[in-house]
């Protein structure tokens, strides 16, 4: 018995530290970590142009690189997350970047756009890393603090998917589209290991074979009906998030605001600054205040879509809108993940693959719909639709309560 202990105290001293069980080191290495693997979905997005040319494709061709890109992290969420549950976390983070190096070698590397294709659609299933480290850091935080640790690792999440084109377009202007996948792909493998010598192991919570767990996943959203409201109000925020995103470098490069690829870059760096609110969500839902705060972040939404309708003639209320709408979404999206986190603590990884999975899809709607309703009525229109979808979410969670209620006394008597 001694013995084990022995074995074991190296890794005691680093967490006991820390009165949320977590040292800040770790939650620091998770959140970078979280925010460089999701960036990989999106540093295609603005060089579709550029790419186009090289590969002598059309646009809509082109196009589908984002989309295939989406397809495989879907596919991750669903097929790949709930291993978090079913094998040991570390290893399984190893291997899953060491394919997502692979694949990102092959798209800067590639002599064809199937070869491209290919390469973002595996990049694309195994950079789900990151919906494997924010359920693994909320299983290492203790239980009066696990709110505020997801907040800090979202944070960096977050700051990686706002991120990611700014850093895409500028480092594309200087040394060619081909460098951010070859960069991107080296800070994989350093990531690899890093994460491989710092993160502690992890047992897995369930001896399932892979095709319950698999089969356990869907049966979670069908007991769980917080874990499907809170995936519906996420849907409606990150597909007005999105909408808004998809279509504002329309309004900032046309004869209103003449902004070059770069200058939309940087407008990005504007919303960026949306992320800071992740750590005070955390505390929030620490404080029990998940249910307050999610309708007054559906509210700021509104009010920032309002705000955005009349910012197509000005850049300067246009950022301010940026800023409100990363804040509400993002705010939502870890009040969202403290409910889920709670529901089943030997079931995270499922849960948060049938949570992101949901709203990923309301987000890929957000941006389809988002293009074609700015094509057809214009950036009023657009203001119309990001305004409407929260409002949305807001009428479904003021029947919250008596949802509770009927469900408190349906189970009363039985």
């Amino acid at each position: 018995m001694s013995a084990s202990t022995d074995a074991q105290s190296p890794r005691r001293p680093q967490t006991s530290e820390a009165p949320h069980g977590v040292p800040g080191w770790l939650v620091a290495l998770l959140a970078v970590a979280s925010g460089m693997t999701v960036a990989n979905l999106y540093y295609a997005q603005p060089l579709l142009s550029t790419l186009s040319g090289v590969f002598h494709t059309s646009t809509a061709t082109a196009g589908t690189l984002i989309t295939l890109t989406q397809v495989g992290y879907v596919v991750g969420m669903l097929f790949l997350v709930p291993l978090g549950d079913r094998l040991e976390k570390r290893n399984l983070i190893t291997v899953l970047l060491t394919v997502t190096t692979f694949s990102l070698l092959a798209a800067g590397l590639a002599t064809s756009f199937p070869m491209l294709l290919i390469a973002s659609l595996v990049s694309g299933a195994t950079s789900v890393v990151a919906q494997i480290l924010v359920p693994f850091a909320a299983s290492l935080a203790s239980d009066h603090a696990r709110g505020r640790i997801v907040g800090r690792v979202m944070s960096g999440l977050l700051t990686g998917i706002l991120l990611s084109r700014t850093l895409s377009s500028l480092v594309s202007n200087l040394a060619g589209w081909r460098v951010v996948f070859l960069g991107s792909a080296a800070l994989m493998a350093v990531l690899a290991v890093a994460l491989r010598t710092a993160l502690p192991q992890h047992a897995p919570t369930t001896t399932l074979p892979y095709h319950h767990v698999l089969r356990s996943t869907f049966r979670l959203v069908r007991r769980h009906p917080a874990l499907v409201r809170r995936g519906l109000y996420q849907a409606a925020m990150f597909g007005a998030f999105s909408a808004f995103w998809t279509t504002v470098s329309f309004v900032l490069t046309g004869p209103r605001f003449h902004c070059s690829s770069v200058g939309v870059g940087v407008f990005a760096l504007v919303g960026a600054a949306g992320a800071a609110v992740a750590p005070f969500a955390g505390r929030w839902a620490d404080r029990g205040l998940v249910r307050p705060m999610t309708g007054i972040a559906f509210v700021v939404a509104t009010l920032a879509f309002a705000l955005a309708g009349f910012g197509g003639h000005s850049v300067i209320l246009l950022a301010v809108a940026a800023i409100l709408i990363d804040v509400a979404v993002q705010a939502s999206l870890i009040l969202g993940q403290h409910t889920v986190y709670q529901l089943d603590p030997t079931a995270r990884a499922r849960l948060n693959s049938a949570f992101i999975a949901m709203f990923f899809a309301g987000g890929a709607a957000g941006s389809q719909l988002g293009s074609l309703v700015y094509h057809a009525g214009g950036w009023t229109a657009l203001s119309l639709l990001g305004g409407v979808l929260p409002i949305v979410a807001l009428l479904y969670w003021s029947t919250e309560r008596r949802a509770r209620t009927a469900a408190e006394q349906g189970t009363t008597h039985a």
